[in-house]
């Protein structure tokens, strides 16, 4: 591996540990009152590091290159499925920042707060390990396709002229940054709760505020650019929009 590989892979990872997956929400799990469970933030991390993991090695073994190149993606019934969805996210997109609120007009716990509480309970058994594994699960696939650094990371690898073996290790490598700073904050939290915990507090509240709306926009974001691309290759749907 060429040293300018090896930090481009590095520069890449170090932008995916700051996402919502790899960041934010294990500092908020790290927030949960009570005892900090750190057995479970590990939980949560490596469940997202392996997804990471397994996808990486798909993608890299040449399933990105087999789904570009296919032919049944220019079916115009592919195409038009294509757009319905690319819409259906756009319209989706507009509901997820809105919170619900109470008869007294207080905002009523989210679906993700309980789920986080019952994930971190101690009392939660072999439950609690379920639900705290399907957040993370949850987490992972939602972001996947809007990490473009971890994507772009894939394409450097599959390029790289490297051996599955060697690919594989360099995969894991990354996939183990992308967790890092989580863990720094981890042992921070473990080991100097009263310097750490105020900055972590801070970032969850950030979180809590714009977390729906960068959501929102996220999700927007991917259902335009799903439908925008199934219009490049639909002239007949192009064609129906200017008669309209």
């Amino acid at each position: 591996m060429t040293t300018t590989l090896a930090v481009s892979l590095l520069v890449l990872a170090l932008v995916d540990s700051t996402s919502f997956g790899t960041l934010l929400i294990p500092i908020w799990l790290m927030l949960v009152p009570g005892r900090l469970s750190a057995t479970r933030v590990l939980v949560f991390l490596l469940t997202v590091a392996g997804f990471y993991f397994v996808v990486g090695l798909l993608l890299s073994a040449g399933l990105g290159v087999v789904l570009s190149d296919a032919a049944w993606l220019q079916n115009p019934v592919v195409s038009r499925i294509q757009v319905v969805a690319g819409i259906g996210l756009v319209v989706w997109s507009f509901f997820l920042g809105k919170k619900k609120l109470a008869e007294d007009g207080t905002p009523v716990q989210g679906r993700l707060m309980r789920w986080r509480d019952r994930a971190m309970n101690d009392d939660g058994g072999r439950g609690a390990i379920t639900s705290l594994i399907a957040l993370a699960l949850g987490a992972a696939v939602i972001e996947a396709a809007s990490m473009l650094p971890y994507l772009a990371a894939i394409g450097l690898l599959s390029s790289s002229g490297l051996g599955g073996a060697e690919r594989a290790l360099t995969l894991a490598v990354y996939c183990l940054v992308m967790i890092a700073p989580a863990l720094v904050l981890l042992a921070g939290r473990l080991g100097a709760r009263r310097i750490i915990e105020p900055l972590l507090r801070r970032i969850a509240q950030w979180m809590e505020k714009a977390g729906g709306e960068t959501t929102a926009w996220i999700v927007g974001i991917l259902g335009f650019l799903i439908a925008r691309d199934a219009f490049t290759r639909s002239p007949e749907i192009l064609a129906f929009l200017d008669n309209l």
